[in-house]
């Protein structure tokens, strides 16, 4: 999260001051469309709740709605980097069907330049 915040803090914007959505503040528009995205309101609703404010308040809030929007894939990953179990079943299964693929593979290459299959 905190690298998160620091990664919008360190956005670049556009001179002036105004947090407006046009073609001459790409920065300013590109923070906008994130607020919009994450926050599920219009890139106007973004627009009129942040009129008067500066950058620096806006790019806090953008990184707050950042950050709460993507918790529950956060969380999603903690919970699963710490099931040792199931990952090393996922790592099993996907060792095996990579070897079955493998396996077909080799018998076709053995038999297409005539080597004996030494495997199985």
């Amino acid at each position: 999260p905190d690298s998160i915040r620091k990664k919008i803090a360190r956005a670049v914007t556009d001179s002036g001051s105004e947090i407006q959505v046009g073609p001459d503040k790409p920065g300013i528009t590109n923070l906008l469309s994130i607020m919009s995205s994450f926050s599920g309101k219009t890139l106007e609703a973004c627009e009129a709740e942040f009129s008067g404010a500066g950058y620096g308040d806006f790019k806090k809030e953008v990184g707050e709605v950042v950050v709460e929007g993507l918790r529950p894939i956060r969380e999603k990953f903690e919970e699963l980097e710490n099931d040792k179990s199931y990952l090393d079943s996922v790592l099993k299964t996907g060792a095996e069907t990579a070897q079955k693929k493998a396996y077909k593979i080799l018998s076709k290459v053995y038999r297409k330049v005539g080597f004996l299959e030494r495997f199985r």
